[in-house]
This record gives structure tokens, sequence and C-alpha cells, in this order.
């Protein structure tokens, strides 16, 4: 009974995960940095209306609910600049490592001596 348990909530888990993804897929966030920001901009504009439909729903009485934080990130340029700063890390990565490589072996010289 207990590998029965198990299973099952190894399954109930991979449905939830499996259903995130398709929730963020179906949204938009997986594709490019221009959609993310779109899905962005639209859980900004229905976030407010959904918490008051909500806290309606269950009975609390909220006079005036927080405004939403103004993001001003860019996905598009977040995802460039990553990826510039991983080429650059690249481009350097040859000479680096042979300056590495000497500086190691400077290190084993001087320990033999």
């Amino acid at each position: 009974t207990v590998a029965a348990f198990d299973s099952f909530r190894f399954v109930i888990k991979g449905s939830l995960a499996g259903a995130a993804v398709y929730v963020a897929y179906d949204q938009g966030l997986l594709g490019s940095g221009t959609q993310g920001a779109e899905a962005l901009k639209k859980a900004q504009a229905a976030l407010p209306p959904a918490i008051q439909e909500w806290t309606s729903y269950i009975g609390w009485e909220v006079r005036t609910l927080p405004t939403t934080p103004k993001f001003d990130f860019s996905p598009s340029d977040s995802w460039n600049k990553g990826v510039q700063t991983v080429m650059s890390a690249l481009s350097v990565a040859p000479t680096r490592a042979c300056e590495y490589s000497v500086q190691g072996w400077k290190y084993v010289k001087d320990l033999v001596k």
C-alpha cells in the first residue's frame, strides 16, 4: 500500500508539473522575449480585478488594493545581455585557460624547487 501511495503521489506531482508547463507555454512565457513581455503586461492588467473578485467571493472587505508594482524590465533585453555575457566568456576562454595553465605550471615548478 505504501508503494501504491508513493506512485499515486508521483502521478499527481507529474500531472501538476505538466499542467504548469502547459500553462506557461499557453500564455507565451516559453516563447520569445517579446511574447514574455506581453504576457507580463497581461498579468499586470488582470491581477487587481482578479484579487478584488476573489476577496469579494471569500467575504473579505478590501477598501483599497495596493497598486501593482511597475517593472521596468524587458525580457528580450535581459536575454540579449545574458547571451552577450556567455559569448564574451566563451571567446576569452582559450586565452584564460592558457594563462591559468602557465600560472599552474609555474606554481608546480616553484613547489618542486
